[in-house]
């Protein structure tokens, strides 16, 4: 899927006017006839309904007719087959309507179709009956039929099947004429708007963001509207997509379109702003809120501690836990693991075992996400043994130990130099038919590198590599430090090449130590190599001097001399 570029996009959001007013102007449909957005929004808008029923699917405006396209009636032996297969149908004669297969024309399914079409079980038997006896004479139009034949009842889980396998056919032309067919037999079957929504809702379910913006459009310029739930999974698409400022973009486009939100429209809309590191304006949106008609859940709140969490303001995300409480919801486990998240990520484990006690304390069950970030925030401060002992604590409750349990036990042992309890984890990954990933190797290259034994790091490194792991930068910059640390700058430039190799280049200081390591042991020229692959690769940091790098340091001569005389 092919996303509109960047630079189409305005970015969202200043955090000044509030929330609505924070989303500015953005033409989030580049490719259809779209007005560009409007600058402001009432804060305090007015609603019929909390959600969109399917009479307001159709706006009050003044929307393109829509298009009445005939079929022209079936004459002469069109006429004979269709009554003589819809006699075979009703009367469920299946092998006499067998025997007519080989005369079955689209135009003739259409007829059979449009004649049985109140009654959708037979519709639908007989589609699938066509689709295994003469595929070839099945259209876009006779599917298009079939659809709205369905959605009128709304049997949309048979609906969506069919129209998953038109989306997935290679031999319609697509997705240009679907709308089209649909529209078109639209007064044909005295259908209903559910089908445009039932498309609208495809493509956002398959994360199809151009096809679904364009049936937006669409659909609107023919006076129809989506249904909020609809537009809740688009949102949710665009933010899986992290696209969190074509989100907010298209909420806008919905409020203009008079959809009504719902509480999950609302919390997807914090979560947006969230993202986008704009908490004032999720926070405005919070207290629109009750004026709205809506009352905050548990995931409304989790949304704002979350965001709040992420940005470091723990004092604040504790502010709305203790809201929450005095309004009578409960925290859950995503709750306290957020918290804990918060305070591990701040180095503060003081604060996160107290999150942690008071959540064992109202009973609600910490999880295996639980226990990793814990360990995790224990190992980061090179506490193995507390990591250690709640690791125990979910072996005796039962809870699974997956990989990522492993690796921050094993990044706490290495990052104290305990490489060979850190080994023996690596054995029991095994025996639990864990495999190591790239962070295990990470942890135990991170431990080799603490104990400067910088040839079984890059042993390590090796080995990595050959199980078809992928070293990040943190690694490469790792070996190289702990090379130059020990004064083999030959194996520091040989990481260095292999670092080029992969499009990555290490920071300014490394990069000056490694050069300046190679000056003192006379190769200049090994420097100059490395430095001229660098250039032309655009690799070199911008703050790298490598002229004073090397010349800063003085010549053998000058060195026994004691300088100048």
């Amino acid at each position: 899927m092919t996303l509109p570029p960047k630079s189409l996009l305005t970015t969202v959001c200043s955090t000044k006017g509030g929330a609505f007013n924070s989303l500015s102007t953005i033409n989030i449909f580049p490719f259809r006839r779209l007005s560009t957005m409007v600058t402001t929004l009432d804060k305090n808008p007015t609603f019929i309904n909390p959600s969109v029923s399917e009479n307001s699917m159709k706006m009050n405006r003044n929307p393109i007719p829509i298009p009445h396209r005939t079929l022209p009636e079936p004459k002469g032996q069109d006429l004979d087959f269709v009554n003589i297969a819809y006699s075979h149908l009703i009367h469920s004669d299946w092998k006499k309507l067998t025997a007519l297969s080989t005369h079955l024309t689209p135009f003739r399914v259409k007829h059979v179709l449009l004649k049985v079409q109140k009654d959708y079980v037979l519709s639908l038997e007989f589609f699938t009956w066509v689709q295994t006896h003469k595929p070839s004479s099945l259209t876009l139009e006779t599917h298009s039929i079939v659809l709205h034949i369905l959605t009128k009842i709304r049997k949309f889980k048979s609906s969506e099947s069919i129209l998953r396998g038109i989306l997935d056919s290679d031999s319609f032309n697509l997705p240009s004429k679907l709308f089209d067919s649909i529209l078109y037999s639209y007064r044909m079957c005295n259908s209903s708007p559910l089908v445009f929504d039932l498309l609208f809702k495809t493509y956002a379910h398959r994360k199809k963001f151009r096809n679904a913006t364009d049936t937006f459009c669409q659909m609107r310029d023919y006076g129809f509207l989506p249904r909020i739930e609809s537009c809740n999974k688009f949102l949710s698409s665009l933010l899986d997509l992290e696209r969190a400022d074509i989100a907010l973009g298209f909420y806008k486009e919905m409020r203009r379109n008079r959809i009504s939100p719902n509480v999950y429209t609302l919390n997807m809309v914090m979560h947006a702003f969230c993202k986008l590191g704009n908490i004032e304006s999720a926070v405005e949106v919070f207290k629109n809120m009750e004026s709205m008609g809506f009352i905050p859940s548990v995931a409304t709140y989790n949304t704002l501690i979350s965001g709040h969490c992420n940005k470091g303001l723990l004092s604040l995300a504790m502010k709305f836990k203790n809201s929450m409480e005095k309004n009578g919801i409960q925290p859950n486990v995503i709750t306290f693991n957020t918290l804990i998240f918060g305070f591990c990520k701040k180095g503060k484990l003081h604060e996160a075992n107290r999150i942690f006690s008071e959540m064992k304390a109202t009973n609600v069950s910490p999880n295996v996400v639980t226990y990793n970030t814990l360990i995790n925030g224990y190992s980061q401060v090179g506490n193995s043994e507390m990591g250690g002992r709640l690791y125990e604590e979910m072996l005796r409750n039962g809870i699974k130990v997956g990989i990522l349990t492993y690796n921050a036990l094993i990044l706490g042992l290495c990052k104290e130099g305990k490489t060979k309890k850190a080994a023996y984890l690596v054995k029991d990954l095994d025996k639990n038919s864990l495999v190591p990933n790239a962070s295990t190797y990470s942890a135990l290259i991170t431990g080799q590198c603490v104990r400067k034994n910088s040839e079984r790091a890059f042993q390590l490194y090796k080995s990595m590599i050959r199980s078809g792991c992928h070293p990040n930068k943190h690694i490469f910059e790792m070996l190289m430090s702990t090379f130059c640390q020990n004064e083999d700058f030959d194996r520091a430039a040989e990481v260095l090449l292999e670092m080029l190799e992969k499009c990555m280049a290490p920071d300014s200081i490394i990069l000056s130590e490694l050069y300046s390591g190679l000056h003192h042991c006379g190769k200049d020229e090994l420097a100059m190599k490395l430095f001229r692959k660098m250039e032309i690769r655009g690799l070199l940091p911008k703050e790298f001097d490598k002229l004073r790098t090397i010349n800063c340091a003085p010549e053998n001569g000058e060195k026994e001399s004691g300088g100048l005389s």
